[in-house]
């Protein structure tokens, strides 16, 4: 009889579930995220800002070149100090404001100067007219103006003539004028006393204009070069020196205007 055969006996093993592969596209996706919550708080911190803040930033963008390396390596507008401006907001330069002040105190600057040369020269040449010359330095730049007397003036008597010590004045003025590069603009003024001459059509508004354009011819004969020149005008006796007596000779004046570089020009009083 035949011995039996061993039992077969099956062994079933389960093994452990593994997940798919993903790749590295979850990464790509968090990365937009991130980059558009970083776009979506500056914007919020640019909204916050002030004009001057929003208008920096903007210029960083339109030209990057303009931001200068500090002793720190840390990019920051040309002027600014570690990358704070005078408003206390990291990484933006000084304003635009600020900058414009800061030129025109150099125009201001340099205008001073040359009034002070005015001043020295006049006195040493001028030194029995001088108390008629006034200098001064005003918001539209240097202005100079040559008032009459009662008993003496700069044109013959009710005319555009111009006296020998006047053109010698001028000439003084026009070569220190020369070395600025400023505009220059020349005023004619009178009195409100009525013009006496023969001439019916001829009133201060023509002896006001044919004054200033004497004192224009002289000081382009002189040294200010034409292109410098931007304009003549005569008022009559619509912009008095002394308003509480319009008919004081110290109204009856010539007045030499050289422009602030920044100044936009115009009609000043």
């Amino acid at each position: 009889m035949a011995a039996p055969k061993d039992p077969v006996i099956i062994i079933r093993k389960s093994g452990h579930h593994r997940h798919g592969h993903h790749g590295g596209a979850w990464k790509v996706a968090y990365a937009d995220f991130v980059t558009a919550m970083m776009a979506f708080f500056l914007v919020m911190w640019l909204v916050a800002q002030g004009p001057d803040v929003r208008s920096s930033v903007a210029a960083y963008f339109r030209d990057p070149g303009a931001f200068a390396a500090n002793a720190g390596g840390k990019g920051v507008l040309p002027g600014s100090a570690n990358g704070v401006a005078g408003g206390g907001q990291p990484g933006v330069g000084p304003t635009r404001e600020k900058e414009n002040e800061q030129d025109i105190e150099r125009a201001k600057a340099a205008l001073e100067r040359a009034a002070e040369h005015l001043r020295q020269a006049i006195q040493l040449k001028f030194a029995d007219i001088q108390h008629r010359i006034e200098i001064t330095v005003t918001e539209e730049g240097l202005r100079i103006e040559l008032s009459e007397a009662p008993d003496d003036g700069f044109f013959s008597s009710g005319s555009a003539q111009m006296k020998p010590e006047t053109e010698a004045l001028l000439a003084l003025i026009s070569h220190e004028l020369a070395q600025l590069s400023n505009r220059v603009a020349v005023e004619g003024h009178t009195d409100s006393v009525p013009y006496a001459g023969s001439y019916t059509q001829y009133s201060n508004w023509e002896l006001s204009t044919d004054r200033a354009n004497a004192a224009r011819r002289v000081l382009e004969r002189t040294g200010v070069r034409g292109e410098k020149l931007e304009g003549v005008r005569g008022y009559a006796a619509t912009r008095p020196r002394l308003p509480e007596a319009p008919a004081d000779a110290r109204n009856r004046r010539i007045s030499i205007i050289v422009r602030r570089d920044d100044h936009p020009g115009g009609d000043g009083p």
